[in-house]
């Protein structure tokens, strides 16, 4: 269709030229009133480029968010194919759930038939999805889509064909073999994590999975192993950990045949736990006057030495011009909440204040809610 309408623009462009000016004009004018509706009608689904297919995306899963939702698949057109066998390809997010994946095919687009499920893990990145299927009939013509699921709910990637042939050899090599060893180097944020593959003749990427749960959850990035025969080691350093904290994590190995898993393993870092940011909780102004007020809230200092102000304004969003503070005080470093107060005064009489308690320590400034008061 798109090579039709190309193909009419080019003759009507062409007779225009030959026209006097005010017709060319109008008959151009025309022509791209044409486009445009052309353009909308491909952006409402009227048709698509060929070679791509994508589902639906899902917006209870963006990646990166860190809210956990259904996987999302991609189907590529991208295979190759033997006289009985093709090598199909995917992508997935896994979209913070463990997602597992398979292909479905048949002769017709109902499809029947499907590989075995594979693992992709439970990351916010895009997995690449390989997979092999075997025992087709030469020379005919089938349907294949990739499908994902999770806990949240199972996704279809767009249906794509494919015709075996007879002219091209089987391909070398088989699934890797993945195999997670034991973590060493730990302290109290870092450690090395290690894993054995065997590529099995096929060009093989590496990566490994970890989080505070057996669902994992984060990824490190690929790294490729070759596609030789032999063991070849598997090994990361991880950074930014939290302190005497239980991490569970496995190596996971993948090339054109297909994605492998090995076993989970865990770790502990080293401790003491890390203090916790302080609790911040601002309460109602008292002994609210004509030009003054006593401005109240309590933090807990979670064991760390804390100070503390008050945050004051006509402003109801307490921005920078009109903001007033009190003198920073000290809030100690205890362990549980403490009641704190600072008295204003130079108010203005009848008129709406806001105000909120504001705590700092290393790891940053806590601000309560905001409260308000009026004077009188």
């Amino acid at each position: 269709m798109w090579v039709q309408f190309q193909t009419a623009v080019y003759y009507l462009l062409r007779e225009f030229i030959c026209m006097n000016r005010t017709t060319a004009i109008v008959g151009g004018i025309v022509v791209l009133i044409a486009l445009g509706g052309l353009f909308v009608y491909a952006n409402q689904g009227g048709f698509s480029p060929q070679g791509v297919a994508t589902t639906t995306p899902d917006t209870t899963g963006v990646p990166g968010a860190n809210t956990a939702g259904t996987a999302s698949a991609v189907t590529s057109s991208n295979v190759t194919t033997t006289d009985a066998t093709a090598i199909v390809t995917g992508s997935i997010v896994p979209n913070g759930a463990l997602t597992s994946y398979w292909y479905e095919y048949g002769l017709t687009a109902a499809l029947g038939a499907k590989t075995a499920a594979q693992i992709v893990g439970s990351g916010y990145s895009s997995f690449s999805a390989p997979g092999y299927i075997v025992g087709l009939s030469r020379d005919t013509t089938y349907y294949f889509r990739l499908v994902a699921e999770n806990q949240y709910g199972r996704t279809y990637g767009a249906a794509h064909t494919l015709l075996t042939t007879h002219s091209t050899p089987a391909p070398q090599g088989g699934v890797p073999t993945s195999t997670t060893v034991s973590a060493d180097g730990i302290t109290k944020t870092a450690v090395n994590l290690h894993g054995q593959v065997i590529p099995n003749g096929a060009s093989t990427q590496f990566w490994f999975e970890y989080g505070t749960t057996v669902a994992l959850g984060n990824t490190t990035s690929l790294q490729s192993v070759g596609s030789g025969t032999a063991v070849v080691p598997a090994a990361t350093s991880l950074s930014g950990l939290q302190p005497l904290t239980t991490y569970y994590f496995r190596l996971n190995a993948q090339n054109q045949f297909g994605t492998v898993n090995g076993g989970t393993l865990s770790f502990t870092t080293a401790g003491p736990a890390a203090t916790p940011a302080p609790a911040v909780q601002t309460s109602n102004a008292t002994a609210v006057g004509n030009t003054s007020a006593t401005l109240r809230g309590s933090i807990n200092p979670q064991g760390e030495q804390t100070t503390y102000w008050f945050e004051y304004s006509t402003d109801s969003l307490l921005g920078a011009v009109l903001l007033k503070t009190t003198p920073q005080a000290s809030a100690g470093s205890g362990t549980a909440a403490r009641s704190l107060s600072a008295n204003v005064t130079g108010l203005a009489r009848n008129t709406t204040y806001y105000a909120r308690i504001v705590a700092q320590n290393s790891k940053g400034q806590f601000r309560g809610d905001n409260v308000t008061f009026k004077t009188k």
